[in-house]
């Protein structure tokens, strides 16, 4: 790992590369604003002066609270120069859990970003939280009053030192995503965080790399894959407008490097499909004269023609759709980490990807699996320990460095490591059996018919599927013929899926439902993984008269 941190590294570009651009801003339409090093860290230092003169005790912690957007990062910096401490906030959190991240955490400030739906989140800030507005932020009444980015940096003379953090310092207190329960406070030191020079050194990320920024700050795997990197070796970030203008954002930016999550890949998929039906393309892919010029006009058309590689995380990806990426000449490598080790842990490597496998560990990084199939890992990103928590830092690290990670395991002869589950996921049936769900479930998302699939079934004798149509399948409507033709492919998907598992673990019967699973809605985490108990409580009144009816693919339009 690098002796230099990511405020030394900054510095350097700031000196030798000053006119150099690093950050591209959509302000709405075809308006962008960019901020070369001399630009950013010139705002970035006004900034810190700023919260200096504030005098706040040493080390206090500070919210960011916004969409991914140029301001985030520097502000980011304006923080940690001014010897403080940044408390990202996830920009779609419900009142009760900003108040309790806010009060948990102890932040004396928040910077105020761009964000969708404010006055719904905005009773969640403490009355007497002081505020600063970054631009983009949206209008309302309790932000009127609070100064904004823009006057202060306007008024304000920059700090003319360059300071730098310790190894050992607390950076950032990272809150989980909380697919169960209540968010815990994960303390990054700027150590742990600079474990991000292990991917530029093994993907060999270079300084005219290009990449997109879309993925929530708030979360580990962007902030380490996307804002560390790119601070670190100085490569140029384009910043997404908006969902609605997402294909139009990737196509500015023709990133050469690309992480998503899988349900983003899926829904990549998902348009392709609707443009061009599956068993066409696949045909029209093993002609050898037009291979090459439609694989080169889909990615082209997503945005992604640019790209040396493309990243998978957060959540398994099914194997057949690594495969379906590859038939179209792009490679996606999965990645496998946690918020409490940075997102730095294991990743396939280029040309060695196993499919079925997140791959081998990172460099520094060490795995074993416990006597229970537990997966330990021991990286140079692994947390300092949670917030105000030293009975689960103690649980989560042991005497010897290892993270318990809560997940399910093997190691194959090569290294490269199998996640089977989580140890929280697994259900037991009412037959005494435990299921483990995450590999039947993508196992069902192999077919392309399905987007989102969640199954359960505790104390029932068999368990069950919950899936969410793909787009271009919904888009086709309710025709008898369609929902005939889409049920019996279910059907013998379903039966496919069930001759590979054990008795035990075979699906009584699929359930499609017509609601929309979201962030919004809470089905959904930030970071786009199913909240199994929201979804569990969500349609607890109906499973009774799923298990009653003799159909094994049952239409739930309530």
């Amino acid at each position: 790992m690098p002796e230099a941190n990511m405020l030394d590294r900054l510095y350097v570009h700031e000196r030798e590369r000053p006119e150099t651009v690093w950050l591209t801003q959509p302000l709405g339409g075809d308006r962008l604003e960019g901020f070369s090093f001399a630009k950013a860290m010139g705002e970035a230092r006004r900034m810190a002066a700023h919260l200096r003169a504030l005098e706040l005790p040493p080390a206090s912690h500070i919210v960011i609270f916004a969409k991914n957007n140029a301001w985030w990062f520097l502000a980011d910096l304006a923080i940690w120069m001014a010897g403080h401490v940044s408390v990202p906030l996830y920009p779609t959190l419900t009142p009760e859990t900003i108040r309790q991240i806010i009060t948990h955490s102890d932040a004396c400030l928040a910077f105020i970003g761009k964000l969708d739906g404010f006055d719904a989140m905005a009773p969640g800030l403490p009355e007497g939280l002081a505020r600063i507005v970054l631009p983009l932020a949206p209008t309302h009444p309790g932000l009127a009053s609070s100064p904004k980015w823009a006057d202060i940096v306007a008024k304000t003379a920059p700090i003319a030192d360059s300071p730098t953090r310790t190894p050992d310092e607390l950076a950032t207190i990272i809150y989980t995503s909380g697919t169960t329960g209540v968010p815990k406070g994960v303390m990054h030191s700027f150590g742990s965080m600079c474990s991000a020079q292990g991917y530029i050194d093994e993907l060999g990320m270079r300084s005219d790399d290009r990449m997109l920024s879309y993925l929530p700050l708030a979360h580990s795997l962007e902030r380490t894959l996307v804002e560390m990197t790119s601070m670190l070796l100085g490569f140029h970030v384009y910043f997404a407008e908006s969902l609605a203008r997402f294909v139009e954002d990737l196509r500015r930016a023709r990133p050469t490097l690309f992480v998503s999550v899988p349900r983003l890949w899926h829904k990549f998929q998902s348009g392709v499909f609707a443009k061009m039906p599956p068993r066409r393309l696949a045909l029209l892919l093993r002609i050898p004269i037009l291979r090459n010029i439609i694989r080169r006009k889909i990615l082209d058309g997503l945005g992604l023609g640019a790209v040396r590689f493309a990243g998978s995380g957060s959540a398994p990806i099914p194997a057949e759709l690594i495969a379906w990426y590859r038939r179209l000449g792009l490679e996606l490598l999965e990645g496998y980490g946690m918020t409490e080790n940075s997102s730095y842990s294991h990743m396939t490597r280029p040309g060695g990807v196993r499919v079925g496998y997140v791959g081998q560990p990172q460099p520094g990084v060490r795995h074993k699996i416990s006597a229970q199939g537990e997966i330990l890992v021991k990286s140079p990103g692994n947390m300092l320990g949670y917030y105000k928590a030293p009975e689960l830092t103690a649980e989560a690290l042991d005497a010897d460095g290892f993270l318990h990670t809560g997940d399910l395991g093997s190691i194959d002869p090569q290294d490269n490591l199998r996640i089977s589950g989580r140890i929280k996921e697994l259900f037991k049936t009412s037959k005494g059996k435990y299921v483990a769900p995450a590999p039947i479930e993508n196992e069902l998302l192999l077919n392309e018919a399905l987007e989102m699939v969640l199954v359960t079934g505790g104390d029932k004798p068999q368990p069950f599927a919950l899936g969410v149509l793909a787009e271009h399948v919904k888009a086709r409507g309710t025709d008898p013929a369609q929902r005939g033709a889409t049920e019996a492919a279910l059907l013998e998907h379903l039966d496919r899926v069930n001759a590979s598992l054990d008795q035990h673990e075979r699906l009584e019967k699929l359930i499609v439902v017509a609601d929309a699973w979201t962030i919004e809605n809470g089905m959904l985490t930030p970071t786009l993984k199913i909240k199994r108990a929201a979804l569990e409580a969500r349609y607890a009144p109906h499973v009774e008269a799923w298990y009653a009816t003799r159909e094994r693919v049952v239409w739930f339009d309530g």
